[in-house]
Protein backbone atom coordinates (compact mmCIF):
# COMPACT_ATOMS: atom_id res chain seq x y z
CA UNK A 1 0.00 0.00 0.00
CA UNK A 2 0.91 3.48 -0.83
CA UNK A 3 0.86 6.21 1.15
CA UNK A 4 -1.51 8.74 -0.49
CA UNK A 5 0.42 12.05 -0.69
CA UNK A 6 1.92 14.47 -3.25
CA UNK A 7 4.76 13.45 -5.40
CA UNK A 8 6.53 16.76 -5.26
CA UNK A 9 10.17 16.67 -6.79
CA UNK A 10 12.90 18.34 -4.24
CA UNK A 11 14.14 20.74 -7.15
CA UNK A 12 16.57 23.27 -6.25
CA UNK A 13 14.46 25.79 -7.99
CA UNK A 14 12.06 25.60 -4.98
CA UNK A 15 14.54 26.90 -2.70
CA UNK A 16 15.01 30.10 -4.46
CA UNK A 17 11.10 30.25 -5.46
CA UNK A 18 10.04 29.77 -1.44
CA UNK A 19 12.99 32.66 -0.42
CA UNK A 20 11.04 35.00 -2.92
CA UNK A 21 7.73 34.31 -1.84
CA UNK A 22 8.04 34.50 1.90
CA UNK A 23 11.16 36.42 2.33
CA UNK A 24 11.43 38.30 -0.82
CA UNK A 25 12.55 41.54 1.11
CA UNK A 26 15.68 39.66 2.86
CA UNK A 27 19.03 41.23 1.69
CA UNK A 28 21.72 39.42 -0.25
CA UNK A 29 24.71 41.88 -0.08
CA UNK A 30 27.81 41.61 -2.04
CA UNK A 31 31.41 43.43 -1.80
CA UNK A 32 31.88 43.38 -5.58
CA UNK A 33 34.92 42.51 -7.56
CA UNK A 34 34.92 45.89 -9.26
CA UNK A 35 34.58 48.05 -6.11
CA UNK A 36 31.64 49.20 -4.00
CA UNK A 37 29.10 47.04 -2.38
CA UNK A 38 26.05 45.97 -4.08
CA UNK A 39 22.46 45.47 -2.21
CA UNK A 40 19.36 43.56 -3.48
CA UNK A 41 17.30 40.97 -2.47
CA UNK A 42 16.08 37.22 -2.61
CA UNK A 43 13.31 39.02 -4.97
CA UNK A 44 15.74 40.46 -6.86
CA UNK A 45 17.64 37.51 -7.25
CA UNK A 46 14.65 35.56 -8.16
CA UNK A 47 13.96 37.77 -10.49
CA UNK A 48 17.25 37.84 -12.33
CA UNK A 49 18.05 34.10 -11.89
CA UNK A 50 15.05 33.74 -14.42
CA UNK A 51 16.30 36.39 -16.50
CA UNK A 52 19.78 34.40 -16.19
CA UNK A 53 17.76 31.13 -17.71
CA UNK A 54 16.58 32.56 -20.23
CA UNK A 55 19.42 33.87 -21.16
CA UNK A 56 21.66 30.06 -20.89
CA UNK A 57 18.42 28.99 -23.13
CA UNK A 58 19.23 31.36 -25.84
CA UNK A 59 22.88 30.64 -26.17
CA UNK A 60 21.78 27.03 -26.83
CA UNK A 61 22.35 25.62 -23.04
CA UNK A 62 20.26 22.50 -22.93
CA UNK A 63 19.36 19.86 -19.78
CA UNK A 64 22.54 17.91 -18.68
CA UNK A 65 25.12 20.74 -20.07
CA UNK A 66 27.97 21.24 -17.85
CA UNK A 67 28.28 25.30 -16.95
CA UNK A 68 31.40 26.45 -15.71
CA UNK A 69 32.28 29.06 -13.48
CA UNK A 70 36.02 30.62 -11.87
CA UNK A 71 34.04 33.25 -9.68
CA UNK A 72 34.37 34.47 -6.34
CA UNK A 73 31.03 34.42 -3.78
CA UNK A 74 29.44 37.31 -5.01
CA UNK A 75 25.33 37.73 -5.82
CA UNK A 76 26.50 36.90 -9.66
CA UNK A 77 27.71 33.72 -8.46
CA UNK A 78 24.24 33.16 -6.66
CA UNK A 79 21.65 33.79 -9.63
CA UNK A 80 24.24 31.19 -11.61
CA UNK A 81 23.75 28.53 -8.99
CA UNK A 82 20.31 29.22 -9.45
CA UNK A 83 20.00 29.67 -13.13
CA UNK A 84 21.37 26.84 -14.26
CA UNK A 85 20.53 23.99 -11.89
CA UNK A 86 17.10 25.29 -12.58
CA UNK A 87 16.73 24.65 -16.05
CA UNK A 88 18.21 21.30 -15.95
CA UNK A 89 21.75 22.12 -16.94
CA UNK A 90 24.62 21.30 -14.38
CA UNK A 91 26.81 24.25 -12.19
CA UNK A 92 30.21 23.26 -12.56
CA UNK A 93 31.87 25.30 -9.89
CA UNK A 94 36.07 25.05 -10.60
CA UNK A 95 38.77 26.39 -7.85
CA UNK A 96 40.49 28.83 -9.24
CA UNK A 97 43.59 28.09 -7.22
CA UNK A 98 44.35 25.19 -8.62
CA UNK A 99 47.19 24.59 -11.08
CA UNK A 100 46.29 25.65 -15.09
CA UNK A 101 47.21 22.37 -15.97
CA UNK A 102 44.53 20.84 -13.45
CA UNK A 103 41.55 23.66 -14.37
CA UNK A 104 42.44 22.70 -18.05
CA UNK A 105 42.23 19.04 -17.29
CA UNK A 106 38.90 19.74 -15.40
CA UNK A 107 37.22 21.81 -17.46
CA UNK A 108 37.79 19.23 -20.55
CA UNK A 109 36.66 16.26 -18.70
CA UNK A 110 33.65 18.17 -18.12
CA UNK A 111 33.38 18.86 -21.32
CA UNK A 112 31.91 22.66 -20.24
CA UNK A 113 30.36 24.11 -22.75
CA UNK A 114 30.46 27.75 -21.29
CA UNK A 115 32.64 29.54 -18.82
CA UNK A 116 31.89 32.27 -16.37
CA UNK A 117 34.02 34.36 -14.70
CA UNK A 118 34.98 37.34 -12.64
CA UNK A 119 36.99 40.13 -13.84
CA UNK A 120 40.17 39.14 -11.23
CA UNK A 121 40.68 35.46 -13.37
CA UNK A 122 41.38 37.22 -16.56
CA UNK A 123 44.35 36.53 -17.05
CA UNK A 124 43.73 32.84 -16.59
CA UNK A 125 41.14 32.54 -18.76
CA UNK A 126 43.16 33.94 -21.63
CA UNK A 127 46.12 30.89 -20.36
CA UNK A 128 42.88 28.59 -20.56
CA UNK A 129 41.26 29.34 -23.57
CA UNK A 130 43.46 27.38 -26.02
CA UNK A 131 43.51 24.35 -24.42
CA UNK A 132 39.51 24.20 -23.49
CA UNK A 133 38.62 24.11 -27.04
CA UNK A 134 34.78 22.65 -26.32
CA UNK A 135 34.01 25.80 -24.62
CA UNK A 136 31.59 27.72 -26.51
CA UNK A 137 32.31 31.04 -24.66
CA UNK A 138 33.20 32.94 -21.94
CA UNK A 139 31.56 35.16 -20.18
CA UNK A 140 32.99 38.09 -18.09
CA UNK A 141 30.86 38.25 -14.60
CA UNK A 142 30.72 42.39 -14.77
CA UNK A 143 28.79 45.08 -16.47
CA UNK A 144 29.76 46.44 -19.76
CA UNK A 145 31.33 49.66 -17.99
CA UNK A 146 33.98 47.20 -16.36
CA UNK A 147 34.44 45.04 -19.62
CA UNK A 148 37.97 44.35 -19.70
CA UNK A 149 40.14 44.56 -23.01
CA UNK A 150 40.74 41.38 -24.07
CA UNK A 151 42.07 38.68 -27.15
CA UNK A 152 39.03 36.79 -26.58
CA UNK A 153 35.51 37.74 -28.01
CA UNK A 154 34.28 37.47 -24.24
CA UNK A 155 30.01 37.73 -23.41
CA UNK A 156 29.08 40.49 -20.85
CA UNK A 157 27.25 39.27 -17.98
CA UNK A 158 25.00 41.84 -17.63
CA UNK A 159 24.16 42.49 -20.96
CA UNK A 160 22.95 38.79 -21.12
CA UNK A 161 20.97 39.39 -17.71
CA UNK A 162 19.24 42.81 -18.86
CA UNK A 163 18.61 41.18 -22.39
CA UNK A 164 16.08 39.01 -21.40
CA UNK A 165 12.66 38.69 -19.61
CA UNK A 166 12.12 36.89 -16.31
CA UNK A 167 8.77 35.13 -17.35
CA UNK A 168 9.57 31.75 -17.28
CA UNK A 169 8.18 28.89 -14.89
CA UNK A 170 10.95 26.73 -13.59
CA UNK A 171 10.15 23.21 -15.21
CA UNK A 172 9.83 20.22 -13.06
CA UNK A 173 12.85 18.18 -12.83
CA UNK A 174 13.37 14.60 -11.98
CA UNK A 175 15.07 14.96 -8.37
CA UNK A 176 17.82 12.56 -8.95
CA UNK A 177 18.88 14.32 -11.88
CA UNK A 178 22.21 16.15 -11.79
CA UNK A 179 22.22 19.83 -10.51
CA UNK A 180 25.71 20.76 -9.98
CA UNK A 181 29.75 19.19 -10.09
CA UNK A 182 32.37 19.91 -7.71
CA UNK A 183 36.02 18.02 -8.19
CA UNK A 184 38.06 16.77 -5.63
CA UNK A 185 41.55 18.46 -4.73
CA UNK A 186 43.37 15.22 -4.62
CA UNK A 187 46.96 15.76 -4.51
CA UNK A 188 48.01 12.55 -6.34
CA UNK A 189 46.44 11.82 -9.92
CA UNK A 190 43.81 13.96 -11.26
CA UNK A 191 40.64 15.38 -10.10
CA UNK A 192 37.44 13.45 -9.55
CA UNK A 193 34.37 14.33 -10.18
CA UNK A 194 31.48 14.18 -7.46
CA UNK A 195 28.21 15.29 -9.51
CA UNK A 196 25.42 16.04 -6.91
CA UNK A 197 21.60 15.53 -7.72
CA UNK A 198 18.66 17.83 -6.92
CA UNK A 199 17.61 15.68 -3.77
CA UNK A 200 20.63 15.38 -2.52
CA UNK A 201 21.44 18.82 -2.52
CA UNK A 202 18.08 19.63 -1.00
CA UNK A 203 18.19 17.12 1.96
CA UNK A 204 21.60 18.17 2.53
CA UNK A 205 20.39 21.88 2.77
CA UNK A 206 17.72 20.72 5.39
CA UNK A 207 19.92 19.04 7.41
CA UNK A 208 22.61 21.42 7.14
CA UNK A 209 20.22 23.87 9.14
CA UNK A 210 18.77 21.47 11.69
CA UNK A 211 19.40 22.87 15.49
CA UNK A 212 21.77 20.52 16.32
CA UNK A 213 24.14 21.27 12.57
CA UNK A 214 24.34 24.90 12.25
CA UNK A 215 20.97 26.01 13.11
CA UNK A 216 20.12 28.90 10.37
CA UNK A 217 17.24 30.63 10.49
CA UNK A 218 15.54 33.52 8.91
CA UNK A 219 17.25 35.50 12.09
CA UNK A 220 20.63 34.88 10.70
CA UNK A 221 23.15 36.88 8.80
CA UNK A 222 25.38 34.59 7.27
CA UNK A 223 28.89 35.33 5.55
CA UNK A 224 30.11 32.39 4.00
CA UNK A 225 33.95 32.93 3.60
CA UNK A 226 34.18 29.39 2.36
CA UNK A 227 34.07 29.79 -1.37
CA UNK A 228 31.01 28.99 -3.71
CA UNK A 229 34.12 26.79 -5.50
CA UNK A 230 34.91 24.96 -2.55
CA UNK A 231 31.83 22.31 -2.23
CA UNK A 232 29.61 25.05 -3.11
CA UNK A 233 30.79 27.04 -0.01
CA UNK A 234 29.49 23.94 2.48
CA UNK A 235 26.04 24.14 0.64
CA UNK A 236 25.06 28.13 2.72
CA UNK A 237 24.10 29.11 -0.55
CA UNK A 238 20.95 26.18 -0.44
CA UNK A 239 20.31 26.76 3.06
CA UNK A 240 20.05 30.17 3.54
CA UNK A 241 17.33 30.84 0.92
CA UNK A 242 15.75 27.51 2.51
CA UNK A 243 15.19 29.76 6.09
CA UNK A 244 15.44 33.24 4.43
CA UNK A 245 18.18 33.94 6.16
CA UNK A 246 20.35 37.20 5.14
CA UNK A 247 23.47 36.71 2.79
CA UNK A 248 26.80 38.48 2.91
CA UNK A 249 28.93 37.57 -0.11
CA UNK A 250 32.30 38.76 0.34
CA UNK A 251 34.21 38.69 -2.94
CA UNK A 252 37.72 38.50 -3.92
CA UNK A 253 38.52 40.56 -0.43
CA UNK A 254 39.41 37.56 2.52
CA UNK A 255 41.95 39.72 4.58
CA UNK A 256 40.97 39.90 8.28
CA UNK A 257 40.93 43.71 8.02
CA UNK A 258 37.96 43.75 5.02
CA UNK A 259 36.12 40.61 6.62
CA UNK A 260 35.83 42.23 10.42
CA UNK A 261 34.54 45.14 8.10
CA UNK A 262 31.38 43.53 6.69
CA UNK A 263 30.75 40.90 10.09
CA UNK A 264 30.36 44.60 11.82
CA UNK A 265 28.70 46.76 8.74
CA UNK A 266 26.12 44.04 7.90
CA UNK A 267 25.69 42.39 11.48
CA UNK A 268 26.75 38.61 10.59
CA UNK A 269 25.98 36.16 13.20
CA UNK A 270 27.29 33.07 11.59
CA UNK A 271 30.00 32.40 9.04
CA UNK A 272 31.97 29.48 8.10
CA UNK A 273 35.42 29.05 6.54
CA UNK A 274 39.09 26.94 6.77
CA UNK A 275 41.22 27.39 9.34
CA UNK A 276 43.79 29.52 7.83
CA UNK A 277 40.96 32.11 7.36
CA UNK A 278 40.00 32.53 11.04
CA UNK A 279 43.83 32.82 11.58
CA UNK A 280 44.15 36.04 9.54
CA UNK A 281 40.68 37.76 11.35
CA UNK A 282 41.83 36.56 14.64
CA UNK A 283 45.54 38.58 14.18
CA UNK A 284 43.46 41.36 13.13
CA UNK A 285 41.09 41.44 15.38
CA UNK A 286 43.87 40.95 18.38
CA UNK A 287 46.23 43.48 16.91
CA UNK A 288 43.20 46.95 16.47
CA UNK A 289 42.30 45.43 19.95
CA UNK A 290 38.69 44.86 18.83
CA UNK A 291 35.66 42.47 19.14
CA UNK A 292 32.77 41.10 17.22
CA UNK A 293 29.58 43.59 17.83
CA UNK A 294 27.00 40.74 16.47
CA UNK A 295 28.82 37.11 15.55
CA UNK A 296 27.65 34.80 17.53
CA UNK A 297 29.08 31.02 15.44
CA UNK A 298 31.37 30.60 13.18
CA UNK A 299 31.61 27.03 11.26
CA UNK A 300 35.21 25.82 11.31
CA UNK A 301 36.15 23.22 9.14
CA UNK A 302 38.51 21.93 5.98
CA UNK A 303 40.87 20.77 8.10
CA UNK A 304 41.64 20.27 12.07
CA UNK A 305 40.68 23.22 13.61
CA UNK A 306 43.63 23.80 16.59
CA UNK A 307 42.31 23.72 20.35
CA UNK A 308 43.70 27.12 20.81
CA UNK A 309 41.52 28.66 17.71
CA UNK A 310 38.23 27.15 19.46
CA UNK A 311 39.85 28.54 22.94
CA UNK A 312 40.56 31.96 21.25
CA UNK A 313 37.13 32.85 19.92
CA UNK A 314 34.87 31.31 22.75
CA UNK A 315 36.80 32.80 25.72
CA UNK A 316 38.33 35.54 24.48
CA UNK A 317 35.33 36.54 22.37
CA UNK A 318 32.18 34.89 22.75
CA UNK A 319 31.76 32.96 19.62
CA UNK A 320 30.62 29.37 19.33
CA UNK A 321 33.06 27.36 17.37
CA UNK A 322 30.96 24.83 15.46
CA UNK A 323 33.69 21.85 14.54
CA UNK A 324 32.92 20.79 11.52
CA UNK A 325 33.79 18.11 9.25
CA UNK A 326 32.89 16.55 5.78
CA UNK A 327 34.28 15.88 1.97
CA UNK A 328 33.52 17.04 -1.22
CA UNK A 329 32.38 13.47 -2.02
CA UNK A 330 29.81 14.03 1.17
CA UNK A 331 28.14 17.63 -0.43
CA UNK A 332 30.11 18.15 2.56
CA UNK A 333 28.51 18.08 6.07
CA UNK A 334 29.19 14.95 7.59
CA UNK A 335 29.53 16.13 11.45
CA UNK A 336 28.92 19.09 13.86
CA UNK A 337 30.54 19.69 16.86
CA UNK A 338 26.78 20.28 19.41
CA UNK A 339 26.80 19.23 22.59
CA UNK A 340 23.91 17.11 24.39
CA UNK A 341 22.69 18.45 27.35
CA UNK A 342 24.30 16.03 29.72
CA UNK A 343 27.46 17.52 28.33
CA UNK A 344 27.06 20.82 29.07
CA UNK A 345 27.29 20.03 33.12
CA UNK A 346 30.59 18.24 32.22
CA UNK A 347 34.18 19.56 33.73
CA UNK A 348 35.28 22.26 31.59
CA UNK A 349 38.66 20.06 30.91
CA UNK A 350 36.32 17.59 29.48
CA UNK A 351 33.99 19.65 27.63
CA UNK A 352 36.80 21.52 25.96
CA UNK A 353 38.60 17.29 24.85
CA UNK A 354 34.91 17.18 23.80
CA UNK A 355 34.96 20.21 21.26
CA UNK A 356 38.01 19.15 19.95
CA UNK A 357 36.86 16.25 18.25
CA UNK A 358 35.70 16.71 14.82
CA UNK A 359 31.84 16.36 15.93
CA UNK A 360 28.53 14.52 16.48
CA UNK A 361 27.13 12.52 13.52
CA UNK A 362 24.07 14.16 11.88
CA UNK A 363 20.90 12.63 10.55
CA UNK A 364 21.05 11.59 6.81
CA UNK A 365 25.14 9.97 7.39
CA UNK A 366 25.58 6.93 8.79
CA UNK A 367 28.96 6.54 9.77
CA UNK A 368 31.33 3.21 11.07
CA UNK A 369 35.06 2.89 11.97
CA UNK A 370 36.72 -0.71 10.72
CA UNK A 371 39.74 -2.29 11.30
CA UNK A 372 42.57 -3.62 8.22
CA UNK A 373 40.22 -6.72 7.38
CA UNK A 374 37.03 -4.57 6.91
CA UNK A 375 35.35 -5.60 10.49
CA UNK A 376 33.13 -2.91 12.50
CA UNK A 377 35.17 -1.54 15.67
CA UNK A 378 33.24 -0.66 18.29
CA UNK A 379 31.48 3.06 19.18
CA UNK A 380 34.09 3.63 22.61
CA UNK A 381 35.57 6.39 21.40
CA UNK A 382 38.53 4.54 22.40
CA UNK A 383 39.40 2.40 19.19
CA UNK A 384 40.50 3.94 15.89
CA UNK A 385 40.17 2.45 12.73
CA UNK A 386 39.71 3.73 9.09
CA UNK A 387 35.81 6.16 8.69
CA UNK A 388 33.56 4.92 6.64
CA UNK A 389 29.99 6.67 5.83
CA UNK A 390 26.86 6.27 3.64
CA UNK A 391 23.73 8.38 2.99
CA UNK A 392 21.39 10.23 0.50
CA UNK A 393 24.05 13.30 0.00
CA UNK A 394 27.13 11.05 -0.37
CA UNK A 395 28.90 9.89 -3.93
CA UNK A 396 28.44 6.56 -4.77
CA UNK A 397 30.72 6.47 -7.57
CA UNK A 398 32.79 9.55 -9.60
CA UNK A 399 32.01 11.33 -12.52
CA UNK A 400 32.29 9.18 -15.93
CA UNK A 401 33.31 6.22 -13.48
CA UNK A 402 36.75 7.75 -12.56
CA UNK A 403 38.65 5.23 -10.38
CA UNK A 404 36.15 2.49 -10.90
CA UNK A 405 33.70 1.50 -8.06
CA UNK A 406 34.87 3.70 -4.68
CA UNK A 407 32.52 1.93 -2.83
CA UNK A 408 33.43 -1.30 0.19
CA UNK A 409 30.33 -3.01 0.64
CA UNK A 410 27.85 -0.31 0.08
CA UNK A 411 29.75 2.48 2.47
CA UNK A 412 32.63 5.34 0.76
CA UNK A 413 35.50 5.15 2.49
CA UNK A 414 36.52 8.55 3.49
CA UNK A 415 40.61 7.73 3.45
CA UNK A 416 40.37 9.03 7.37
CA UNK A 417 41.41 7.02 10.25
CA UNK A 418 39.07 8.49 13.45
CA UNK A 419 37.50 7.25 16.72
CA UNK A 420 33.66 6.90 17.14
CA UNK A 421 31.53 7.35 20.27
CA UNK A 422 28.25 5.66 21.09
CA UNK A 423 27.04 9.22 20.73
CA UNK A 424 28.17 9.82 17.23
CA UNK A 425 31.06 12.14 18.29
CA UNK A 426 33.59 11.35 15.82
CA UNK A 427 37.58 12.42 15.76
CA UNK A 428 39.70 12.34 12.52
CA UNK A 429 43.24 11.06 14.51
CA UNK A 430 45.04 10.98 10.89
CA UNK A 431 44.75 10.79 7.39
CA UNK A 432 45.36 6.72 6.47
CA UNK A 433 48.01 7.28 3.91
CA UNK A 434 49.60 10.16 6.86
CA UNK A 435 49.47 8.67 9.73
CA UNK A 436 52.60 7.77 11.49
CA UNK A 437 53.62 3.95 12.26
CA UNK A 438 56.08 3.73 14.91
CA UNK A 439 56.94 0.32 16.04
CA UNK A 440 53.99 -1.15 14.82
CA UNK A 441 52.03 1.63 17.09
CA UNK A 442 50.01 4.68 15.39
CA UNK A 443 50.87 8.12 16.20
CA UNK A 444 48.41 11.07 15.57
CA UNK A 445 50.03 13.60 13.06
CA UNK A 446 47.07 15.99 13.42
CA UNK A 447 47.13 15.74 18.03
CA UNK A 448 50.80 16.65 17.00
CA UNK A 449 50.22 19.15 15.20
CA UNK A 450 47.75 20.53 17.69
CA UNK A 451 50.07 20.52 20.70
CA UNK A 452 52.50 22.74 18.36
CA UNK A 453 50.52 25.37 17.10
CA UNK A 454 49.38 25.55 21.00
CA UNK A 455 52.77 26.80 21.64
CA UNK A 456 52.40 31.08 21.32
CA UNK A 457 55.61 31.39 19.26
CA UNK A 458 54.65 28.78 16.78
CA UNK A 459 52.21 30.29 13.47
CA UNK A 460 51.76 27.15 12.01
CA UNK A 461 52.75 23.22 12.14
CA UNK A 462 52.67 20.03 10.41
CA UNK A 463 54.29 16.63 11.24
CA UNK A 464 55.36 13.98 8.49
CA UNK A 465 56.77 10.68 9.26
CA UNK A 466 60.20 9.62 8.18
CA UNK A 467 62.31 6.76 7.72
CA UNK A 468 64.00 5.49 11.22
CA UNK A 469 66.06 2.07 11.83
CA UNK A 470 64.61 0.80 14.58
CA UNK A 471 60.99 2.25 14.32
CA UNK A 472 60.83 2.57 10.96
CA UNK A 473 58.82 5.59 11.16
CA UNK A 474 59.40 8.69 13.50
CA UNK A 475 57.72 12.09 13.88
CA UNK A 476 59.40 15.04 12.20
CA UNK A 477 58.14 18.84 13.33
CA UNK A 478 58.20 21.12 10.66
CA UNK A 479 57.43 24.69 11.89
CA UNK A 480 56.39 28.67 10.70
CA UNK A 481 57.39 30.90 13.60
CA UNK A 482 55.15 33.92 15.17
CA UNK A 483 56.82 37.07 13.13
CA UNK A 484 59.78 37.83 15.36
CA UNK A 485 59.79 35.04 17.49
CA UNK A 486 62.91 32.48 18.36
CA UNK A 487 61.90 29.83 19.62
CA UNK A 488 64.12 27.06 19.69
CA UNK A 489 64.40 23.04 18.94
CA UNK A 490 64.95 22.22 22.86
CA UNK A 491 62.03 24.25 24.07
CA UNK A 492 59.37 23.37 21.64
CA UNK A 493 59.85 19.63 22.06
CA UNK A 494 59.85 20.20 25.84
CA UNK A 495 56.72 21.77 25.36
CA UNK A 496 55.53 18.03 24.36
CA UNK A 497 56.30 16.87 27.54
CA UNK A 498 53.26 15.77 29.96
CA UNK A 499 50.85 16.97 26.59
CA UNK A 500 51.27 13.50 24.69
CA UNK A 501 52.67 10.10 25.17
CA UNK A 502 56.21 10.24 25.49
CA UNK A 503 57.66 7.99 22.84
CA UNK A 504 54.87 10.49 20.63
CA UNK A 505 57.27 13.51 21.22
CA UNK A 506 59.13 14.45 17.66
CA UNK A 507 62.66 13.47 17.10
CA UNK A 508 63.47 16.46 15.39
CA UNK A 509 61.92 19.96 14.55
CA UNK A 510 62.70 21.78 11.24
CA UNK A 511 61.83 25.11 10.88
CA UNK A 512 61.22 26.93 7.52
CA UNK A 513 59.49 30.24 6.47
CA UNK A 514 56.02 28.84 4.85
CA UNK A 515 54.35 25.26 4.84
CA UNK A 516 52.88 24.57 1.06
CA UNK A 517 49.07 24.11 0.96
CA UNK A 518 46.26 22.36 -1.43
CA UNK A 519 44.25 24.24 -3.40
CA UNK A 520 41.25 24.27 -0.52
CA UNK A 521 44.16 25.21 2.04
CA UNK A 522 44.86 22.25 3.56
CA UNK A 523 48.20 21.20 4.27
CA UNK A 524 50.05 19.54 1.33
CA UNK A 525 51.73 16.75 3.56
CA UNK A 526 52.68 14.82 -0.20
CA UNK A 527 55.05 18.30 -0.40
CA UNK A 528 56.43 17.81 2.82
CA UNK A 529 57.33 14.23 2.64
CA UNK A 530 58.75 14.92 -0.77
CA UNK A 531 61.00 18.02 0.91
CA UNK A 532 61.58 16.48 4.14
CA UNK A 533 61.18 12.66 3.85
CA UNK A 534 64.98 12.08 3.69
CA UNK A 535 65.69 14.21 6.76
CA UNK A 536 68.65 12.44 8.78
CA UNK A 537 66.79 11.97 12.45
CA UNK A 538 69.58 12.62 15.09
CA UNK A 539 71.24 9.63 16.73
CA UNK A 540 70.52 7.57 13.24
Amino acid sequence: MQGLMMNAPLNISALIRHADRFHGDTEIVTRLVEGGIHRYTYSDAHRRSRQLANALASLGVKSTDRIGTLAWNTHRHFEIYFAMSGIGAVCHTINPRLFPEQITYIVNHADDSYVFFDLTFLPLVEKLAPHCRGVKGWVAMTDKAHMPESSLDLLCYEQLVNGHSDHMEWPEIDEGAASSLCYTSGTTGNPKGVLYSHRSTLLHAFGACLPDALGLSARDVVLPVVPMFHVNAWGLPYSAPLVGAKLVFPGAQLDGASLMELFESEKVTLSAGVPTIWLGLLNHVKSQGVRFGTLKRTVIGGSACPPAMIRTFEDDYGVQVLHAWGMTEMSPLGTVNTFKSRHLDWPEAERQALQNKQGRVIFGVDMKIVDDEGLELPRDGQAYGDLMVRGPWICREYFKGEGGDPLRDGWFPTGDVATLDQDGFMQITDRSKDVIKSGGEWISSIDLENTAVAHPDVHEAAVIGVAHPKWDERPLLIVVREPGATVTREALLAFFEGRVAKWWIPDDVVFVDALPHTATGKLLKTKLREDFGRHKLPGT
